[in-house]
């Protein structure tokens, strides 16, 4: 076991190192960086108003920006370097988990996501919690009565949930219930006043905001959940062991509950820590964005947009570690769940 967790972790280093290398190579080909980005503001301000002023650099009409000026606003962001040089900076910082500092937002990337986490731990957890308090019990049901019309029908209903996008949803959702109904709010987790709401109060409001994104985001999750239940308990339950229990005399309850449950929820707890660590920073953007929800979706969309590179490689970074540790904690989890797994 010690030797495949090593073994582990040294891949995770190749394979960090595979996707910023090919991140940072395709950054270098996009149009738009943020020196052109910065011009375009400097140059909107002074079409509004005679002149625009930032970080020491004044744009002026049709004469545009000198060499010198150009040479400046390029130091500031380290563009003065060669590409080799600033990948080669950019992983010696990521070595000291110093994600850097955003160009736009003058603020440190680890703080940035400091200050978005919240709203996606929200999201996540929400939309974790739900999506397997429905799954398993409705996939153990599924399984219990299978090729039942119950079976059937909520199988349909199932699939037809997972096909709808969850942004697709979100808009049907604010336009009829935001809008025409006017039963939720359109935007945010919170009302303007809840400071000043009792704490009772302050509860039901963040639940009145929360109802519709996590509606959005847990109709499709949960899917798969329960499919995968439903065929495991489907499976277990064809098992000898489960005849021999019959045959002792056991009821069907104690069948279920005492022999098949623990073997049957081998595949859904193994896949427990990438589920929830997954429900965090996957799957939210269009959802953050449609409900103005200010988190780590938003927050990447908006840095790509801006070609804001150290937010972008930044959380890239971060979250391809999570997500490879993650990896290996849901492999662990397999030896945990069942000793008779060996990974030699």
């Amino acid at each position: 076991m010690t030797a495949y967790i090593l073994k582990r972790l040294l891949l995770m280093v190749p394979t960090l190192l595979g996707v910023l290398t090919i991140t940072f190579i395709v950054i270098q080909f996009v149009p738009g960086g943020p020196v052109e980005q910065y011009l375009a503001e400097a140059k909107a301000g002074a079409i509004a108003g005679g002149s625009a002023e930032g970080g020491g650099l004044a744009y002026r009409g049709a004469q545009g920006v000198d060499n010198q000026r150009l040479e400046q606003i390029k130091a500031l962001y380290g563009f003065d370097k060669p590409p080799i040089e600033r990948f080669v900076d950019m992983l010696a910082r990521f070595a000291r988990f110093d994600l850097g500092r955003s160009f736009f937002q003058n603020k440190d990337v680890g703080e940035l996501i400091i200050e978005k986490l919240p709203v996606s731990i929200t999201l996540g957890l929400w939309t974790f919690f739900i999506s397997y308090g429905i799954a398993v019990p409705l996939g153990v049901a599924k399984a219990v009565r299978a090729g039942s019309r119950f079976d059937f029908v909520t199988t349909l209903i199932v699939l037809v949930g997972y096909a709808i996008p969850g942004f697709v949803l979100g808009v049907a959702l604010l336009v009829v219930f935001g809008g025409q109904l006017q039963w939720f709010p359109l935007r945010g987790l919170t009302s303007s006043n809840w400071e000043e709401l009792s704490w009772g109060a302050r509860i039901v409001d963040y639940l009145w905001h929360i109802t519709m994104p996590v509606t959005a985001m847990v109709l499709g999750s949960f899917a798969v959940t329960a499919m995968l239940t439903k065929n495991a308990f489907l499976e277990e339950i064809r098992k000898q062991y489960v005849v021999t229990a019959r045959a002792k005399g056991l009821s069907e309850k104690q069948v279920l509950w005492k022999h098949v449950f623990r073997n049957a929820l081998i595949p859904i707890i193994t896949g427990f820590p990438a589920a929830f660590i997954g429900a965090f920073f996957t799957g939210a953007l269009l959802i953050e964005t449609l409900f103005s929800l200010d988190g780590l979706g938003l927050l990447s969309y908006e840095s790509v947009i801006r070609r804001d590179y150290p937010v972008v490689l930044g959380t890239l970074f971060l979250f391809t570690l999570i997500g490879l540790v993650t990896k290996l904690i849901s492999d662990l989890c397999y030896v945990w769940v069942d000793p008779r797994v060996k990974f030699d």
